[in-house]
């Protein structure tokens, strides 16, 4: 009687997670294995495809524009997750308050990020237009020469990198929020008596309290960061010289303008297993210091 209980119990449980797991192996298992077949084969989207084996990847590897758009999407990464970790916990902290000012300012931090992406780079070209955007004004103001930030290959992706923070602050903030309000008061009034200073009781007591949530939205940054798609379409189209071509960008010029879906496919493997390595990296990295610690 206990068994038939146990194995009913079992079968329910299963049958809860059974349409999670149906849509998982639906929409993201049978489309990556589907995804790493087809890299390897010269097909496009009107024909059958013909294996090739590891030809598409070295196409890959000796393309100059895939390198680069390799190396800018790194580059991006860097611009965008550490400020959005960083501004996102100060933020936090500062806003951390149960007060209608601070509920107020998280209101507004956090509007940006339910913007399209569309409505995003439209307030941004503004900011950077040469001449007479808001940038270009402040520096003719300051008696100095405005710079043509979406247009120079030296700071079209950092302006594409502003904006991006500018839009994703929202979500970092509120987690840390969230975090930072399971902190029980008591810590912090036992440091209080102690006379510990703020910054004691920051690098102390409030970072190791929340660090699960650091290392949870650095590796959720680095997943979205890593596909910068429409800023930089809308902003740049990826230039100028593709100075700002991610390897989305890339990914999609060439699958779906050049209908080389087998490059296309290989390019899509090589995103994954780089977001794949560098989320790993970061979480193994926090793991051994927490160890350590």
């Amino acid at each position: 009687m206990m068994r038939d209980q146990v194995r009913r119990g079992e079968w329910l449980n299963l049958a809860f997670i059974l349409p999670y797991l149906l849509v998982f192996i639906a929409m993201i298992l049978i489309p990556l294995v589907w995804g790493i077949s087809l890299s390897f084969e010269k097909v496009d989207l009107f024909g059958s495809g013909r294996f090739v084996g590891l030809a598409n990847y070295q196409r890959l590897l000796s393309d100059k524009i895939f390198l680069q758009t390799v190396t800018n999407t790194l580059y991006f990464v860097l611009l965008t997750v550490p400020a959005l970790v960083v501004l996102g916990l100060f933020l936090a902290i500062a806003l951390n308050k149960q007060t209608w000012v601070a509920a107020s300012l998280r209101g507004i931090f956090f509007s940006s990020t339910i913007l399209s992406v569309t409505v995003v780079t439209l307030i941004w070209r503004i900011v950077f237009i040469p001449n007479d955007g808001l940038m270009a004004n402040i520096f003719t103001k300051l008696g100095l020469e405005p710079i043509a930030f979406l247009s120079d290959p030296n700071w079209s992706l950092i302006a594409v990198a502003v904006a991006t923070v500018w839009w994703c602050l929202g979500l970092p903030m509120m987690l840390f929020i969230a975090a930072l309000q399971q902190i029980p008061k008591e810590i912090y009034e036992a440091a209080a008596l102690d006379n510990a200073s703020r910054w004691t009781v920051f690098f102390r007591i409030t970072i190791p309290s929340i660090m699960r949530t650091i290392v949870l939205v650095v590796i959720i940054e680095i997943v979205m960061q890593f596909q910068l798609f429409g800023q930089a379409l809308l902003m740049t189209n990826g230039g100028p010289n593709n100075s700002s071509r991610s390897m989305v960008m890339f990914i999609y010029d060439v699958g779906f303008r050049r209908w080389d879906i087998g490059l296309a496919a290989a390019a899509s493997q090589i995103l994954f297993a780089v977001i794949l390595v560098a989320a790993m990296a970061q979480f193994f990295v926090s793991s051994r210091s927490k160890r350590n610690a």
